[in-house]
């Protein structure tokens, strides 16, 4: 009866969450790859079972191959870019920056718009019209006469989705700079300073002292943009729309279900991406697990 007062309050308090969580969360993930394992291919037959069948015959469909790629150069170009941007201003803020509190709201304040109202604002910027046509960042290119920096941005057929990265930067860079300047700070300054009396320089203390240090930082923004890319829908849609030239497996799955109708093609879809978020996810989980066991 003891132990039972004392983990009983606690549990009934947080049942609601665990039965949400299990239904709402991993019981639709459930019936989602049980949906991906069916024909079903229109909203009237129940379907039946037919396996791995549309995992493995969606990659003989050219817009999925094509919309994978699309992701992939999306994922690295936002990622590898965030990250770059997130840590150069952290430097700066580090370095005591005049005026540190204004500018790290500035930062911080595209987190607070949402991917749609993101996507408005720069579909505009990034529109393609040049010349007499040219509006946001080509009229601007105009305006100072640098013509060779116009683009067609997102509509260029080879470099489309890193332009449409571009967004996405500009929204989450602000919060891997909180990150890395939250890492910088928890650097103890007497290992600066015992290093700078060894005669270490100013380059060789972050190469060897503070950037080591910086590891779980930089692994904890590379899981959580890493995700972000992968799932990426509403930002592409509010810039380009449903374009098979920006096309990701997010778009592609809102195509299959809501426009073709295809029940089985749109759970194949979500599977995948579900099993690419868990690629990132899993091994950050089971490497925090240890660290907490080993401290």
């Amino acid at each position: 009866m003891t132990r039972m007062r004392r983990w009983l309050p606690g549990l009934l308090l947080v049942a609601p969450s665990i039965a949400a969580v299990a239904v709402f969360v991993y019981g639709m993930l459930g019936w989602n790859f049980r949906l991906a394992m069916t024909d079903q291919h229109d909203e009237v037959t129940e379907g039946k079972f037919v396996g791995l069948e549309n995992f493995t015959g969606i990659w003989d469909q050219q817009r999925w191959s094509l919309s994978v790629n699309h992701a992939i150069v999306f994922t690295v170009v936002f990622v590898g870019g965030a990250l770059l941007l997130g840590w150069l201003l952290a430097f700066l803020m580090e370095k005591g920056l005049r005026g540190e509190g204004t500018f790290r709201a500035i930062y911080l304040f595209p987190m607070a718009i949402s991917f749609v109202a993101t996507g408005v604002v720069w579909r505009w910027l990034m529109n393609s019209g040049t010349g007499e046509r040219a509006v946001g960042l080509n009229r601007l290119f105009d305006f100072f006469g640098l013509e060779f920096l116009q683009w067609q941005w997102f509509r260029d057929q080879d470099w489309g989705m890193a332009a449409m990265a571009i967004p996405a930067i500009w929204q989450m860079s602000g919060y891997v700079m909180a990150l890395f300047l939250a890492g910088f700070r928890g650097v103890p300054e007497e290992l600066r300073e015992a290093a700078r009396v060894d005669g270490c320089t100013e380059w060789k203390v972050y190469r060897h002292i503070v950037l080591p240090m910086l590891r779980p930082v930089t692994l904890s923004a590379l899981i959580i943009l890493g995700h972000i890319s992968l799932k990426a829908f509403d930002l592409i849609v509010a810039v380009s729309g449903k374009q098979i030239i920006t096309d990701v497996p997010a778009v592609f799955m809102w195509v299959a279900v809501f426009d073709s109708h295809d029940p089985a093609k749109g759970a194949t879809i979500a599977a995948y991406i579900v099993i690419a978020v868990s690629v990132f996810v899993i091994p950050y989980l089971v490497w925090s697990l240890r660290k907490e066991r080993r401290s």
